[in-house]
């Protein structure tokens, strides 16, 4: 966010990533599209130079990679540590806002169970994700603990956001992985899978990272999640709102479903925000499948 003009800086060259932006009330005027490379060391140094706040959310996320090294691992680690030494050279940014994850923050020794609450200072252990060969879970934990390792050698102000699996209204013409689940459970699939994840609405963790710069006060982590649920209830839940809908019936193991958790609210409310319930989120996914035309009934 730039100190003169409130512009929007966006790094893509993907037309198909920039063409709905463009199409943006006011985008003439106020959105600037770079070309960056998480990749490339000095690549955000000119785009950040005059901004008072970046706002760092570029990470992929996708399952079964071929080499998680490659795909996921560095492009979140050394792509975080390029943005973060550009922003270190800029002397008008006041704060960065990283896009982390609920990830970074539940895969611990400790047992989950319904009764157990989660909230930001809980960390994950890198080894226990590379055991369990959870290499996005890995990705974004070895970037936040960078980040923080960064910001507290170099003076940053750093806040993070760590929304759990995100939903709601797809802003862009193609699917991502959250909304690829959603599709999946609803296109005819015979099992769902044998996991509870958290949710929260896209408009929400929007809306916290904006709230995250202009809240002088706004510190640490800030954990996002409306609930956590097995994906046994979200087709229950599915069925109920939509009765037509093909869901699954049937898991994808034999074994003890996944324990579902709790995550402290606390602190994300302290910030302003009020989480969308999960199913008006889940809703919101389905109508916006079908208005976009991954899907009909």
């Amino acid at each position: 966010m730039p100190a003169k003009n409130s512009s929007i800086y966006w790094f893509s060259a993907d037309p198909k990533k920039t063409e709905h932006l463009r199409a943006l009330d006011g985008s003439a005027e106020r959105l600037q599209l770079f070309k960056a490379d998480l990749l490339e060391e000095g690549s955000f140094d000119a785009i950040v130079k005059g901004c008072e706040c970046v706002f760092h959310t570029a990470s992929p996320f996708y399952n079964n990679p071929k080499d998680p090294q490659v795909e996921l691992i560095d492009p979140a680690v050394k792509g975080t540590l390029n943005v973060l030494n550009s922003t270190k050279k800029a002397s008008s940014v006041k704060r960065v806002v990283l896009t982390s994850s609920l990830a970074a923050v539940v895969f611990t020794e400790k047992p989950l169970s319904p009764d157990v609450v989660i909230d930001e200072t809980s960390f994950s252990i890198p080894e226990l994700c590379e055991k369990l060969e959870e290499w996005y879970v890995l990705s974004k934990t070895l970037a936040e603990q960078a980040a923080w390792k960064f910001s507290k050698d170099n003076g940053l102000d750093l806040v993070t956001i760590n929304p759990a699996m995100v939903i709601g209204p797809l802003l862009q013409p193609t699917l991502n992985t959250s909304a690829q689940i959603i599709l999946n459970l609803i296109s005819g699939s015979p099992v769902y899978p044998n996991f509870s994840f958290g949710w929260t609405n896209v408009k929400d963790v929007a809306l916290a990272h904006v709230l995250a710069f202009e809240t002088p006060s706004a510190s640490g982590r800030y954990c996002m999640v409306d609930k956590v649920v097995h994906f046994s209830d979200v087709v229950k839940i599915i069925h109920g709102m939509y009765p037509s809908l093909p869901v699954p019936d049937m898991c994808a193991d034999d074994q003890p479903f996944t324990p579902t958790y709790q995550v402290s609210r606390e602190k994300i409310r302290e910030l302003g925000v009020e989480l969308t319930p999960f199913e008006a989120s889940l809703k919101e996914t389905i109508e916006c499948l079908k208005e976009k035309g991954f899907i009909s009934f």
